[in-house]
């Protein structure tokens, strides 16, 4: 379907929106003129303040809600004096798809690129075009596969999909809102009756008699119901828009496989499947790790620190490449299946540009470091930015010390609260003193549903190993606060506790275990931990 006729259906989609509209307050209005032509006294009053409220909604959809200016994401604007071989890859990609160049590119913290136009006059005319480029994407792809996803959305200039986007975007954001209104509307009235049943409820329990339940299922149906009728038509407005979104997406496949290859298309869809997982991993558990602790890493890593994840997990890269979904990621994203787009991508001919030669796509960029800790400021929060710094082994360290130094807390109250004095020297002592203390400690800390319903020997058996957790904890807090043990990085697996060298993590499995047998011995856990 050419640009124009797309234009076409959605001047006429968006039509159908206010053409429902105007149907719907001719009904309401004629009802009203019914109303008062042949009804009389309350009810006539009743049916036409209902005909007036569910107009309200209406007219806002149609006349006073504006549709909102979708703003720019924060991104650090590059010219073409900063970024050259950025820029003249862009404009070479622009011009074997034959359409121009974005007139701006913006490096963004998202493992995504995007584009967009100021299109005016519904889309009509065009406007300033923007290139959103996601600096964690380019730390996963080489230079061919970013070319290849530069040339995707390329592709959407060149199709006109930016330009109709808004058009279609103002009947979806009028729909939602209109819909939102009549629900918003439902669930007040439903509100304003339980209140008023709860509280006769109230006087009658008062008085000694029998509430009576309460029942708000007829109420708001009317709002409901008109609720009902713009979503019947915003699921064929959806569906309508859907189809040739997901058309646009496979045309602008098939003009990055023009410009970059079969196969470099192919992995570059494999490769984003993947690195959008891993980035949302490493955001979670590296980046962020220590923001509890109040601290970050240093300045570029928060963003830059994703390269060493990917270096050091390629073997569970592999596995997220060849896991693509067979379904979109929403009955209404305007994207095909990956699976999908993969597999008509593989099944096209071979065009002999199989293995080409290509670079890390961020040699693109002059100087990676320095964008990665430039957009920092852009998009981190004043709070996040005022965090201590520190460097991923100092990092991981503090924030791991700090956390388990937190989780010991609930084990320090129970030791307090047995009179065992505070550390675990104190406790020791305690427990050397009066063995059945590890017991009584044991039911001050949490339990599982069979562990509280056990008795005798077999509750015994259930509180040793959780005693022994508690001291483990504690031994790991003296253990560091010492300098004796420390929280090493690792980008392959979890933080891990190293010990002294030699074999004193085995000796200080056997001192806990001592600690909590029967008789009981507190004395190799105390030499091991606590000698100077």
């Amino acid at each position: 379907m050419g640009a124009s006729l797309r234009a076409l259906r959605a001047l006429v989609l968006l039509a159908g929106f206010y053409l429902l509209g105007v149907v719907l307050l001719a009904v309401l209005g004629l009802l009203a003129w019914a109303n008062g032509t042949w009804l009389h006294g309350a009810v006539a009053g009743k049916i036409l303040i209902v005909c007036v409220v569910l107009a309200i909604p209406i007219v806002r959809g149609m006349f006073m809600l504006r549709t909102p200016k979708s703003e720019p994401l924060p991104g650090i604007p590059v010219t073409e004096a900063q970024e050259p071989a950025l820029w003249q890859a862009v404009r070479d990609i622009a011009a074997q798809v034959g359409t121009r160049a974005p007139d701006e590119i913006l490096l963004i913290d998202e493992v995504n690129a995007a584009v967009a136009e100021d299109a005016r006059m519904l889309g009509l005319l065009p406007g300033t075009r923007r290139l959103y480029l996601g600096l964690p994407l380019m730390s996963g792809l080489d230079e061919m596969q970013l070319r290849a996803v530069l040339a995707h959305e390329m592709g959407h200039y060149a199709n006109l999909d930016t330009r109709l986007t808004p058009l279609i975007a103002r009947g979806r954001a009028q729909l939602i809102r209109t819909i939102g209104h009549f629900n918003d509307r439902a669930d007040k009235k439903v509100a304003k009756e339980r209140a008023r049943q709860e509280k006769q409820a109230e006087k009658r329990i008062a008085k000694g008699k029998k509430a009576k339940e309460v029942d708000t299922s007829g109420d708001g149906i009317t709002y409901r119901a008109m609720a009902g009728i713009y979503t019947a038509y915003a699921k064929f407005y959806m569906r309508a828009t859907l189809t040739a979104s997901r058309r646009q997406e496979l045309a602008a496949d098939l003009a990055a496989v023009r410009v970059a290859g079969r196969d470099s298309t192919a992995s570059a869809l494999r490769e984003l499947n993947a690195l959008g997982s891993a980035h949302s991993f490493y955001m979670g558990s590296y980046a962020t790790l220590g923001v509890n602790a109040g601290l970050l890493p240093l300045p570029g890593q928060v963003f830059g620190g994703f390269r060493h994840l990917l270096d050091a997990r390629s073997e569970e890269l592999d596995e997220l490449r060849t896991e693509l979904s067979d379904e979109p990621a929403s009955p209404y994203d305007s994207h095909p299946a990956l699976a999908e787009r993969v597999a008509r991508i593989e099944a096209l001919p071979d065009d002999g540009r199989t293995g080409q030669a290509t670079r890390p796509s961020l040699e693109l960029l002059s100087d990676a470091d320095a964008a990665m800790a430039a957009l920092e400021p852009l998009v981190l929060t004043p709070e996040a930015l005022a965090l201590k710094r520190l460097d991923w082994a100092d990092l991981v360290h503090e924030s791991m010390t700090r956390y388990v130094g937190q989780g010991s807390q609930d084990i320090r109250e129970a030791v307090a609260a047995e009179g065992a004095g505070d550390g675990l020297a104190s406790l020791l002592d305690a427990i050397e003193a009066d063995p059945q203390l590890r017991w009584r400690l044991a039911e001050r800390l949490p339990k599982s549903e069979q562990a509280a319903a056990a008795t005798g020997r077999a509750a015994r058996e259930f509180a040793r190993p959780a005693v022994r957790r508690a001291l483990n904890q504690l031994v790991t807090t003296e253990l560091t606060a010492r300098g004796t043990a420390r929280w090493q990085l690792s980008w392959s697996d979890s933080a891990e506790l190293r010990y002294p060298a030699g074999d004193f993590e085995d000796r200080l499995e056997a001192a806990l275990d001592a600690a909590v047998a029967d008789p009981c011995d507190t004395e190799p856990l105390r030499k091991l931990v606590l000698a100077p």
